[in-house]
């Protein structure tokens, strides 16, 4: 703890430890005041060693990623994982966030149906279009009138021409649980509708600042960060920094062929391959465990198995396979509509390809599914071990 925190804390505990009666006799020669103040200082000591230990002790793990990883997903499912209850106000907000979610995706899947000149099924859906497209008023939207959506919502959401513009969301921006949410309509238009754990996990709102979570996980503190992953949020990661116990990165795997909402140039893997780089090799984390989470692999499978999306068209470097062969001791097929193939590739740009400068320790990965509980309980166990096995003595965990 610096000089400047110390003096901050004795400051802000000074009034809350009371005063002490002034008329007690002081056998010792001092006055009243001198016994009062050598006593408030004693407690303040009492306090700073405790506050120090609790430090020393707290597993601190900062959630870094771009925009969209799934950082924010993942704190979420460490509070439903270890069982926080969300309080109703807690409830009410996310069904507020998850109403606007669904009206301002309406929003941008009429208006990439008509920018990418899709035809609608249905002509009459034109005018619902339209009425979406006026509605700008998302504040005032709440339990008692989302169900005069319902009908709108599901309307255009059925249409063939809205579905087609939902699938080609790679060339514009819409955020991954739209679907999930429309095709949920019925039940989130009820008027006693109240969000479950699904639901919280799927809704999105944009990390702004700096959000802190502590919880005790098996006996032992945990602090999560979580810091917006946008360009405009990243000069406040530095604020972050000190005393970090491990990082974890996520990156979503699914994004190969989608571009940046802020950059339309960049490519979004390309990103956070660069934020990855830049974050490894920070000589502040020279000796810090970096756990990789290659996220959205759900969404990575439907987009190579179904959709056939070719990764090789967005990163050239993929029929490079002698490169990559080597990376895998030969197991590596170049198959860019193979699953195991197109994976083995991106653990291979962000894991192989980068140059570790500061340190060559070991970077450990994992493929997760982030609004998958099963999924993120069973690598946060392995996680957790890793992290706490590496830190038991500066963590004075012994």
């Amino acid at each position: 703890m610096s000089a400047n925190s110390e003096s901050a804390l004795r400051q802000r505990l000074l009034p809350l430890l009371g005063s002490c009666c002034a008329s007690i006799s002081c056998p010792s020669g001092k006055t009243a005041e001198e016994v009062e103040l050598a006593s408030r200082s004693k407690q303040i000591d009492r306090q700073i060693k405790s506050d120090q230990r609790k430090m020393q002790q707290e597993v601190k793990l900062l959630l870094l990623g771009a925009g969209e990883s799934g950082k924010s997903t993942f704190l979420k499912q460490m509070k439903i994982i270890h069982g926080v209850v969300f309080e109703p106000e807690h409830l009410k907000e996310f069904r507020k966030i998850i109403y606007q979610n669904m009206i301002k995706g309406m929003r941008v899947l009429v208006d990439a149906q008509r920018k990418l000149d899709i035809e609608l099924g249905n002509p009459a859906n034109c005018q619902a279009g339209d009425q979406i497209l006026l509605f700008d008023n998302f504040a005032a939207v709440d339990s008692e009138n989302f169900s005069d959506f319902r009908t709108l919502l599901s309307g255009l959401w059925a249409d063939k021409g809205i579905r087609e513009a939902f699938e080609r969301r790679a060339e514009y921006h819409l955020p991954d649980s739209m679907g999930y949410f429309y095709d949920h309509i019925d039940r989130i238009s009820l008027p006693t509708y109240v969000p479950t754990q699904q639901d919280i996990l799927y809704c999105r709102k944009t990390t702004k600042g700096i959000n802190e979570f502590r919880m005790f996980i098996s006996n032992v503190p945990f602090l999560f960060v979580d810091v917006g992953g946008q360009r405009t949020q990243r000069q406040k990661w530095f604020q972050c920094f000190d005393k970090v116990t491990a990082i974890l990165f996520l990156a979503s795997s699914s994004e190969f062929d989608q571009k940046l909402f802020e950059d339309k140039r960049v490519n979004r893997l390309e990103e956070s391959r660069n934020i990855f780089d830049t974050i490894v090799n920070h000589r502040t984390f020279a000796q810090v465990s970096v756990i990789l989470f290659l996220n959205k692999m759900d969404l990575l499978e439907d987009k190579v198995t179904r959709k056939k999306v070719d990764i090789s068209q967005y990163f050239p470097e993929f029929d490079q396979i002698e490169t990559v062969r080597s990376y895998v001791n030969n197991k590596f097929g170049g198959d860019p509509l193979n699953v195991a193939d197109v994976k083995n590739f991106i653990l291979y740009l962000f894991s192989v390809k980068q140059k570790f400068i500061h340190s060559q320790r070991p970077i450990y990965h994992h493929f997760t599914t982030a609004v998958n509980t099963k999924n993120i309980q069973y690598v946060f166990t392995s996680v957790k071990e890793t992290i706490l096995r590496k830190n038991l003595s500066a963590l004075m965990l012994q």
